[in-house]
This record gives structure tokens, C-alpha cells and sequence, in this order.
């Protein structure tokens, strides 16, 4: 799954792609590198982000879905029923909420009436206030019982559940080592029976990690082995922002696992 943020300040490519055609010519481009699939979306969730409103997220994602018209697949990274709506009639195959259908009451319905695939995310607290003290007994249990609360609310809404994937919601609202422990322990969140998305994707814990205390994102080399360990451990989809480098890398490691 290849990153379109058309946003001027998500944490690794704000701004990049806030004009319509830069960000059509990259989910292209990224189609075209490999890519199943490319997740747009016009709001920010980095840490201490704000919300926008629906009207200035349609502003910013309607042009591209529209440029797009459907030659690609897309997902949308919203959390807004309106978004969302708007976006699957433009062409969107998935919807990508990080709230795991907890912030709108209406998203569901959308879903549910349609045709779409739905990825459901964990997310302790806000984008606001997600990163300044995130505590768990034992994160891993803890994101797999919300994770399989939130499938069976959704199944609940009328969303088909071999339609719905989850994600454990790298750095929303975990430290450095929730974050690596999540993906060390990724198959007790297999056993959850659905698709499991990972985007550890330039997050800031990969650069600390390597060796950087302040690092605010994480650099190419280590979101390519953090993709391959997660692969490994039984993740299905990549959310990545490099889509070139991680399709090779994600080649090798297939091939060691079941061939060439």
C-alpha cells in the first residue's frame, strides 16, 4: 500500500503532495512500481496533529480521486462518513479509518452500504495528545482485544468480516518499544483470522532505534527491514511510502520463503 498524503504537514511527506497532479503523478508512479493499492488521504493524524473539517478534507482529496478516476486502486484515510462517501463514489475501494469506526457513527452505515473494504485501526487516545504518555499492561493483548472488538462491531454494522483487515496502529499512541514489540509479537494478532496491515513506514521509532534520541521520522534502510519482519511474522499488507524499495525487498524475502 503505497502513502498519499495530500496534506500540508503529515510527518513524513507534508506538503509533498498537497497539488492535485504531484499527488496523481505519485500514486501512479507507485501503481507503476508495484503497488496494490494506494491509501490517499487529506488529514493528518502525526503526533499532536488537529483535526480538519470535512469540507477542507473533501478540498483536498476530491481533486485527485477525480484526476485518478478509478485507474488506481485507492483506498481513503479518513475517519468522516462524508469523506468517505464521496471518496467510494469517486472510486475508492477500502475505507482506512484509524479511529476503527469509533469517530463518526455514520461511517459504518457507509460501509456497510456499499462495496468497499474497511481496515480497522488501534489508536490509543487522540493524534493530539496520543504520544505523551502511552501505557499498557501488555500492548499486545491489550490492541488484540480491541482489534477484535471493533471487527465484531463492524461485522455487527453489516460489514462483511472478509472484508474487513486490522492494524495494530504503529505509533498511535505507543512508545519505541510497544511499537517493535507489536511486530515481534505479531502473530498473536494472526490468530485474529484477518489481514494484518503494519505501517512502520519512516516512523520516528525507526530512527531512534538506529541511533537518533530526537528523530521525528525513520529512514529508508529501516523501514525496509522493519516491512521484511513483519512480513515474516504474517503481516498481508505494507503501508509504505517507498514503494519501489520495499516491493524488492518484500521479492527476496518471499523468495527465501517459498522460492524464487
Amino acid at each position: 500500500m503505497g502513502v498519499v498524503n495530500v496534506t500540508p504537514d503529515s510527518f513524513s511527506d507534508g506538503g509533498v503532495h498537497l497539488e492535485p497532479g504531484i499527488a496523481v503523478a505519485a500514486a501512479r508512479r507507485m501503481t507503476a512500481e508495484g503497488a496494490a493499492i494506494v491509501d490517499v488521504g487529506g488529514e493528518s493524524t502525526r503526533p499532536g496533529s488537529a483535526g480538519v473539517p470535512a469540507d477542507e478534507e473533501l478540498r483536498r482529496v476530491v481533486p485527485v480521486l477525480k484526476q485518478l478516476g478509478g485507474e488506481v486502486p485507492v483506498s481513503i484515510d479518513t475517519a468522516k462518513a462524508e469523506v468517505a462517501r464521496r471518496a467510494l463514489e469517486l472510486g475508492a475501494i477500502l475505507v482506512n479509518d484509524v479511529t476503527a469506526l469509533r469517530a463518526d457513527s455514520e461511517l459504518a452505515a457507509v460501509v456497510a452500504g456499499s462495496d468497499a473494504y474497511l481496515c480497522l485501526m488501534h489508536m490509543q487516545g487522540e493524534p493530539r495528545t496520543m504520544q505523551e504518555d502511552p501505557r499498557y499492561e501488555d500492548v499486545v493483548s491489550e490492541v488484540a482485544a480491541f482489534l477484535e472488538e471493533r471487527l465484531a462491531f463492524a461485522v455487527a454494522e453489516g460489514i462483511p468480516e472478509e472484508r474487513i483487515c486490522l492494524d495494530p496502529g504503529i505509533g498511535f499512541g505507543k512508545t519505541v518499544a510497544h511499537n517493535f514489540e507489536l511486530v515481534r509479537r505479531l502473530d498473536e494478532l494472526v490468530v485474529l483470522g484477518r489481514p494484518l496491515l503494519v505501517g512502520f513506514s519512516r516512523k520516528r521509532s525507526l530512527g531512534r532505534v538506529v541511533g537518533e534520541p530526537g528523530a521525528t521520522t525513520g529512514p529508508l534502510a529501516a523501514s525496509v527491514a522493519a516491512a521484511v519482519a513483519a512480513y515474516e511474522r504474517g503481516a498481508s499488507i505494507l503501508r509504505v511510502h517507498d514503494v519501489r524499495e520495499h516491493v524488492e525487498a518484500l521479492a527476496v524475502a518471499r523468495a527465501v520463503v517459498v522460492g524464487p
